[in-house]
């Protein structure tokens, strides 16, 4: 059984940091992509960041470019998120998702895990 198991969210203040977890399980990710997407309350589900397990090269949105890193740890199976500068607007539900393809299309994504909340207060 595939799982995606995400960590790390909180509440922060504005300009703080927080790291996002997701552990990996029931399969082997090697060939895949791996994202983290958001979903603020009233807003679709949104791409934050890909990495490609095997090569580590990653991919951001303009909008988290320079303040927040992808990458991943092979020994643990996990991969993590380091958001840094964090703003009001960064507040949402976190997820960590699987997708065969290398893509930042949240349809393309086969598996996700349950979400970690991000709070950010001014």
């Amino acid at each position: 059984q595939v799982q995606l198991i995400e960590s790390g969210g909180g509440l922060v203040q504005a300009g703080d940091s927080l790291r996002l977890s997701c552990a990996a399980s029931g399969r082997t990710f090697s060939s895949y992509a791996m994202g983290w997407f958001r979903q603020a309350p009233g807003k679709e589900r949104e791409f934050v960041a890909r990495i490609r397990w095997s090569f580590g090269s990653t991919y951001y949105a303009d909008s988290v470019k320079g303040r927040f890193t992808i990458s991943r740890d092979n020994a643990k199976n996990t991969f993590y998120l380091q958001m840094n500068s964090l703003k009001p607007e960064d507040t949402a539900v976190y997820y960590c998702a699987a997708s065969r393809v290398l893509t930042q299309d949240r349809s393309l994504y086969e598996y996700w895990g349950q979400g970690t909340q991000v709070t950010v207060s001014s």
